[in-house]
């Protein structure tokens, strides 16, 4: 039986910045803390919702250092470190092992893409040097690759490829990615959207960029289908729709940020290209923060 790095919610944390766009660490602390205190499961940073595209080299291992400094073995920290760089991925990964990360979060390769061969040549050789629990991340919106259900039996054969997060929304593949590789593999949901249905096919958990703004309520979704509390599941899924699809509204993590600045949270506004949400789509944003009793009055 491999590593289950977490079973629950694990929030995909966004990276606070000052307002003149440097990282803000002591902010970074505060929302860590928060989300401790509220029952998350596991702290993924540095991935999309943390804007890792956008941080220096630098930046990028101080956030993790600082991550794993405050969470202080309490919960797993995730590191992203992917890259469509096979040899930067694989440098990214021993420096995260080394500060002390938990696991690791790989995305697939973009912009230059891959084949499957490929892919596997790439996602091993970064297992094989960081020696420690991976999950690759599959987001084809993204990176314009997907990883087939084939390819995720042949990735699940490395002892240190334990998991995926899942975010290319097909059903049908993810059913067959799960019959294929059964517990050689530990499945999770990367949209919040469908966190229930990939529950329903075995998913251990989602790795949740809802769960920056209602940490509790996603792990309690977890939780309750994992106590066979259906309806309660259920009802939190259908609860939060309308709040999850105003925080994808625009690009994530833009919506996100500009929730948690209207709740008073610190999280900055995001680095360019990402310029920040419309007039318009705040609206959207405080209505559905307003509608689940989110804003203070």
């Amino acid at each position: 039986m491999k590593t289950v790095l977490f079973t629950g919610s694990a929030v995909a944390l966004v990276t606070p910045m000052h307002q003149d766009g440097s990282v803000d660490f002591s902010a970074l602390k505060f929302l860590i803390e928060r989300q401790i205190e509220q029952h998350t499961d596991a702290i993924v940073v540095c991935g999309t919702t943390g804007e890792a595209s956008t941080l220096t080299v630098k930046e990028h291992l101080k956030v993790i250092e600082a991550a794993v400094d405050t969470v202080n073995g309490r919960i797993p920290v995730l590191a992203g470190t992917g890259s469509n760089d096979t040899a930067h991925a694989v440098e990214m990964s021993k420096q995260a092992v080394s500060l002390g990360a938990d696991g690791l979060l790989l995305v697939t390769p973009y912009y230059n893409k891959t084949n499957a061969l490929g892919l596997v040549r790439h996602f091993f050789s970064i297992a094989d040097a960081a020696q420690v629990p991976c999950i690759v991340y599959n987001v084809p919106t993204r990176t314009g690759m997907k990883i087939r259900p084939e390819t995720y039996q042949k990735l699940s054969e490395h002892p240190f490829i334990v998991g995926a997060k899942e975010a290319s929304g097909n059903f049908s593949d993810i059913a067959e990615t799960a019959c294929l590789c059964k517990d050689a593999l530990t499945l999770y949901c990367g949209n919040d959207e469908q966190t229930l249905p990939m529950l329903s096919l075995g998913a251990k958990g989602v790795i949740s960029v809802l769960a920056n703004i209602v940490p509790y309520q996603v792990h309690l979704l977890c939780e309750a289908f994992f106590d066979g509390d259906l309806a309660l599941s259920r009802n939190l899924q259908l609860q939060y729709v309308p709040l999850i699809q105003a925080l994808f509204c625009d690009v994530n993590p833009m919506p996100v940020k500009a929730a948690m600045n209207m709740m008073h949270l610190p999280a900055g506004e995001c680095r360019l290209p990402l310029a920040g949400i419309s007039e318009q789509e705040k609206a959207r944003v405080a209505q559905a923060l307003q509608g689940l009793s989110l804003l203070s009055a």
